[in-house]
């Protein structure tokens, strides 16, 4: 058990597309290519409970999370979280989280690891938790490239069919794991860390630091 509570994984993929007619630098990113980027939230077993697509190249992870469907639904409360309940093994309440990297915003349900200038033993265990939590949406994203390699190339299509044939594949992968599990899918690929283009600034949300603070504790306390 590295993280308790945890309802799904959050990340973004740029899949790499020609340059759209007259759409200047929106689909350009910051590794110099244009691309569009599919935002998902996957679960334990590696398949996407929600996509996202319509993100711009240009865009920030944590951009693009704040202009997605999933965002505009979680702040209606269109889609809810369950009711904060006890930790395993202790007395400590705590809500349900979603997990993401540096890249998003602090909302009090999406926990990002603490920053790399303020670590200590405590926060380092924590983000080291958060990081072998999160593989199962990097893993998710890798097999795609690796199984579906139309999307490891550059996609010669108009923005609005490269979208939907993102969002097909997705639902093949979900039907694949589905009949054949996910294990034997996951030596096909390499996970590799990617460099954080931006990074949120300012003071996080007092609620959502105090949340990160009491996963931290827990963990130091119960399953350090």
């Amino acid at each position: 058990m590295h993280f308790p509570h945890v309802v799904s994984c959050l990340d973004g993929k740029h899949i790499r597309i020609v340059c759209p007619t007259d759409s200047g630098a929106m689909f350009f990113n910051y590794k110099n290519y244009f691309s569009v980027v599919p935002q998902g939230t996957v679960d334990a077993n590696y398949k996407f409970i929600t996509v996202d697509m319509g993100g711009f190249g240009k865009q920030s992870d944590g951009g693009t999370f704040l202009a997605s469907d999933l965002f505009s639904f979680i702040d209606r409360k269109i889609i809810s979280f369950p009711e904060p309940d006890f930790l395993p093994h202790s007395k400590v309440t705590a809500p349900y989280v979603m997990l993401r990297n540096e890249a998003y915003p602090l909302p009090s349900y999406l926990m990002k690891p603490y920053e790399r200038n303020s670590l200590t033993d405590r926060r380092r265990n924590f983000n080291q938790r958060l990081s072998r939590a999160r593989k199962p949406v990097e893993c998710a994203f890798g097999i795609l490239y690796s199984k579906w390699r139309i999307i490891s190339k550059t996609t010669e299509t108009e923005v609005e069919l490269a979208d939907k044939n993102v969002k097909c594949i997705c639902v093949l992968h979900n039907t694949i794991i589905e009949r054949e599990g996910f294990e034997r899918h996951l030596t096909y690929i390499t996970v590799q860390s990617k460099s954080v283009a931006w990074e949120r600034r300012g003071r996080l949300p007092t609620e959502a630091k105090n949340i990160r603070n009491l996963f931290s504790l827990y963990m130091e306390k119960y399953i350090l």
